[in-house]
């Protein structure tokens, strides 16, 4: 049977390395040991418990809940990152879960005996990231075999991995790190803009860019939402936008065309993506671009500064340097 290892996160390192246990919250949710033993029965008495969560967080935190109570097994691992020290502990779980009404917000508890306290410079990046989950409680997958080796009595503590030869999973994790953040952008624009409001955000990114724009009056645009200028001199440019869940077609892009006059340029703008045929298109049809999800992403990435406050506010980003393969440069 294959080893467990669980990852955890505390706001209390003193609780779980002087009192050899591993704990998790949720204090108004009681004594797990009280519930059915069932998942439904966690998310139901979540939902009961706390009443406005959100729907999304309801089956994330009773799963996590559920997991601590009735899915570890004594002999499973644990790694938990602790901040005090920034030091990777490894511990083995040796008992049953408890539940400690007197221990403040961790009520929820299992004992653990530590086996290592290991500086963070002894894993490799993607190791550390994978510990530094969302999650306050989770399975460790992708570097388990790097945790079980660090319990290795040859494991040399304070050796840097890879100290002569570049660390591979930087790469790696720098790429995660760009897609979660391109993924709660697109969410983001998703569930805040629909209809006007995404032309209304569309006209402020070229504004950002450096064009003037006069976004259409509603219902009155001709399929026109936004022409813009780089100057007072033509081109002019007409920008369609949709924020359709299902991929544009050709012939939703052909009705731009036949709102351009001679000498226009054509712009259409979608959260979505293009057919195959729309795709076609385009790349038939020069003077009008098309741009996707993903492509606006890009952009929003790129001129994020100048956006205006509303909708900085609306997706909240922080610029972060982040460790790459060498030879590469980039930050978000």
């Amino acid at each position: 049977m294959s080893t467990t290892i669980w990852g955890i996160h505390t706001q209390d390192d003193h609780l779980f390395l002087n009192k050899n246990v591993m704990a998790i919250g949720w204090r108004e949710f009681g004594d797990l040991s009280a519930i059915e033993p069932t998942r439904e029965a966690f998310k139901k008495h979540y939902e009961d418990t706390y009443p406005g969560a959100k729907k999304g967080s309801i089956a994330t935190s009773a799963g996590m809940l559920f997991r601590f109570a009735h899915e570890v097994q004594i002999g499973d691992y644990v790694v938990f990152p602790s901040k005090s020290n920034r030091e990777i502990n490894i511990g083995i779980i040796e008992g049953d879960y408890t539940y400690k009404p007197d221990s403040g917000e961790y009520v929820q508890q299992r004992p653990v005996k530590w086996l290592k306290h290991l500086p963070r410079t002894s894993f490799s990046q993607g190791a550390l990231y994978e510990v530094g989950s969302a999650l306050s409680f989770f399975v460790v997958k992708t570097y388990a075999d790097e945790y079980m080796t660090a319990l290795d009595k040859n494991f040399r503590k304070n050796a840097v991995i890879s100290s002569d030869e570049e660390d591979e999973t930087v790469a790696a994790t720098a790429e995660d790190i760009i897609e979660t953040t391109k993924d709660f952008i697109l969410k983001e624009l998703s569930k805040h803009l629909k209809g006007y409001d995404l032309e209304e955000f569309v006209a402020d990114l070229l504004n950002a860019m450096g064009y003037r724009t006069t976004v259409s009056k509603h219902g009155g645009d001709s399929g026109i939402d936004i022409t813009a200028y780089k100057d007072e001199l033509p081109p002019r440019i007409l920008v369609q936008v949709k924020s359709q869940d299902g991929d544009i077609r050709e012939t939703t892009i052909q009705s731009l065309k036949g709102a351009m006059r001679e000498g226009d340029y054509g712009l259409f703008v979608t959260l979505s993506n293009y057919t195959k045929n729309a795709q076609k298109y385009l790349e038939n049809t020069p003077i009008i671009r098309g741009i996707n999800g993903t492509e606006l992403v890009d952009l929003i990435l790129k001129y994020y500064e100048q956006l205006s406050e509303k909708y900085r506010k609306m997706i909240p980003l922080k610029m972060v340097y982040i460790p790459v393969a060498k030879g590469d440069s980039e930050s978000l």
